[in-house]
């Protein structure tokens, strides 16, 4: 998905705001002990790699794609003295990096991710259509090595709030029901300031039951590792059929 609008503002948003704990996203990454090349899909502007790196610097290789350019050009600055990190201007449905395979794939509300639905999940999609998402995740499949895994992150549920980020701005969601998912509205306003806002955003987002999504995983090739053999419960993990 295409954050050009608000990438400038994008760490604020999610560091200020806290949005995501990366510490503790990282850490939970970093007890994958038999990783040694690592793919994030939707590296975004590098802020989980750069935690994750904090915790191990002992891999042979982190890559990073992404569709947005400008969101790329922050990530290659944060993370310009990791001589092990490559990163990459990508879309996943089309993913192609040249015959490199990788241990570990994931993605931590990046183009996937579950969302608790009740007493089991829904899986979230920053593509809507499904031809999309089977060419996506059958791609990042390919990309696994033998024994790879796929790790999609687990979030909290998406809610309409409004949060001051203490620098002079504040942050506001809004959600709206859209067919098979929502629609996601993204303000960032000065405080005491009227007029236009400083950013202004609108994502659409598709969403799978469950079951919906184990049966696109299959189709992948990839089957869902059970809870005794995950490595932590801040993923749902995914493995070669």
């Amino acid at each position: 998905m295409d954050y050009s609008a608000m990438a400038a503002h994008y760490d604020d948003i999610m560091v200020l705001g806290k949005y995501y704990d990366y510490p503790a996203i990282a850490e939970h990454l970093a007890a994958v002990t038999d990783a040694r090349q690592v793919l994030e899909v939707g590296v975004g502007t590098g802020l989980v790699v750069e935690h994750l790196l904090k915790f191990r610097s002992d891999y042979d290789g982190v890559t990073g794609i992404d569709i947005t350019p400008v969101m790329l050009d922050i990530a290659r600055e944060r993370l310009q003295y990791f001589p092990q990190v490559d990163l990459h201007e990508q879309d996943v449905a089309q993913l192609d990096l040249g015959g490199r395979q990788y241990d570990i794939a994931f993605s931590y509300g990046g183009t996937w991710y579950f969302v608790p639905d009740g007493d089991s999940y829904a899986m979230v999609s920053h593509i809507r259509d499904d031809q999309g998402n089977a060419c996506g995740l059958e791609r990042v499949a390919a990309h696994l090595a033998r024994g790879g895994r796929l790790l999609l992150g687990i979030q909290d549920p998406h809610s309409c709030y409004s949060r001051s980020l203490g620098n002079g701005t504040t942050y506001t969601q809004q959600l709206f029901p859209l067919g098979g998912g929502f629609r996601k509205e993204y303000v960032l306003t000065r405080d005491g300031a009227d007029g236009a806002p400083m950013v202004y955003q609108v994502t659409d987002y598709r969403v799978y039951s469950f079951q919906e999504a184990l049966d696109l995983l299959s189709r992948s090739g990839l089957r869902p590792v059970t809870a005794e053999q995950r490595h932590d419960p801040k993923f749902l993990e995914f493995a070669q059929a």
